[in-house]
């Protein structure tokens, strides 16, 4: 992908002295207290914030926190909390400046925390007297926020039109990197697992999945309802029998191209979805009315394995069943397993993923982890994110 990187604009000494405005992802959860419960994201965003700093940059660094209303501040919706968490981690004082819009006083070597950007009258709908008056207050735009790159807002689509010079940070370069790798050029077989519990929400990754991988996993209510287009019986497991003619179209749409898309022949059933529930493992052939499927079966869990272990590339969205009880959980692991044990490149994203990954202790083995959430979707959709559309644009200007 053709963009300016921060790195670039680093070795070709364009950075010292020059004033840095950086959207970052700071969106961190925190409790009823305000204190912060999970620092990733923050600890993510300082090593562009480090190399702008070391480059002798004046550096201002924002983000959203939140769901703020426009033109009407709370405390609660402060980034403060972050500024300060930040400070601990960069061990240095970092000032949050609010009604930072028409002006921010930053030196050389400082570094400042501009309050919460979503704040700003005209941040959601990129209202350009916004865009451009954010653009003014910096030499250099930096986008490092993958998790925002799928909105067009003033702070990361608008500034990025109208700054002198617009790049992509650390983090977003990663990302670009690891997707394109995967998605534009990967090494073959390429292997897709997209599992949740509807075919309604992935249906548009389906699609555009099964134009371009080699095999297609589905897993959870999305298997469920495969197997109903495949002619199985589910009893009653969740799926979309309206969607049924949809999943047909993606099974033909891979044997068109010589792929496939394997439906379990074993499965873990249920009576009730509880986490003591009695596990029964079962032919798909032999679902009772009253049996609810909440996982793949070991035999389909080997098959997939052993496919995995041959991939060239594998992109893993969604846990194949319900992995958060513990009776259920072992066709994920498996999976999980099979990823980490495979040579091939792989790129992993989701919230449940995750979780999953966090769970089977896999982190270094996953070639790439995207944090991106709404924006990882987007990209397997095969969207142009507009992130990655206007950086582009701005590089080949």
């Amino acid at each position: 992908m053709n963009v300016i990187r921060l790195s670039d604009l680093i070795a070709k000494g364009q950075v010292k002295g020059k004033r840095v405005f950086i959207r970052a992802d700071l969106n961190v959860p925190q409790d009823d207290a305000g204190n912060i419960t999970e620092d990733t994201r923050v600890r993510a965003s300082i090593p562009c914030i480090q190399m702008a700093l070391d480059a002798g940059a004046a550096v201002m660094v924002t983000s959203h926190l939140g769901r703020p209303t426009e033109g009407a501040f709370k405390p609660e919706d402060s980034l403060a909390p972050v500024a300060k968490r930040m400070g601990e981690l960069m061990k240095r004082d970092i000032p949050v400046v609010a009604n930072w819009v028409d002006g921010v006083k930053v030196e050389a070597g400082q570094l400042v925390m501009l309050e919460n950007c979503r704040v700003n009258v005209g941040e959601k709908k990129n209202a350009p007297e916004l865009a451009k008056k954010m653009a003014g207050l910096c030499d250099i735009f930096v986008h490092d926020a993958f998790g925002t790159a799928h909105r067009a807002e003033a702070s990361t689509y608008g500034i990025a039109e109208f700054a002198p010079i617009a790049c992509a940070g650390p983090l977003l370069a990663a990302e670009m990197d690891a997707i394109s790798k995967a998605l534009t050029a990967p090494k073959r077989p390429l292997v897709a697992i997209v599992a949740g519990s509807k075919v309604s929400t992935k249906l548009t990754i389906l699609e555009s999945l099964a134009k371009n991988v080699d095999q297609l996993i589905v897993g959870g209510g999305i298997a469920n309802t495969f197997m109903l287009a495949a002619g199985l019986k589910i009893g009653k497991s969740l799926a979309e029998p309206d969607l049924l003619p949809a999943a047909k179209a993606v099974i033909e749409a891979m044997k068109a191209r010589g792929a496939d898309v394997p439906i379990p022949t074993d499965v873990v059933t249920a009576k009730t979805f509880s986490a003591d529930a009695v596990a029964t493992v079962k032919a798909a052939t032999d679902v009772a009315d009253d049996d609810l499927i909440l996982d793949i079966g070991p035999v389909t869990a080997k098959k997939l394995a052993d496919q995995l272990l041959k991939a060239g590339t594998i992109v893993w969205n969604g846990p194949v069943g319900v992995f958060e009880f513990a009776a259920f959980e072992n066709g994920t692991k498996v999976i999980a397993k099979a990823i980490a044990d495979s040579s091939a490149f792989s790129i992993a994203g989701g919230g449940d993923t995750l979780a999953a990954i966090a769970k089977y202790g896999i982190e270094k083995q996953v070639g790439y982890i995207s944090t991106g959430g709404g924006a990882f979707l987007e990209v397997l959709e095969g969207k142009t994110l507009p992130a990655f559309e206007i950086l582009t644009k701005r590089a080949t200007a």
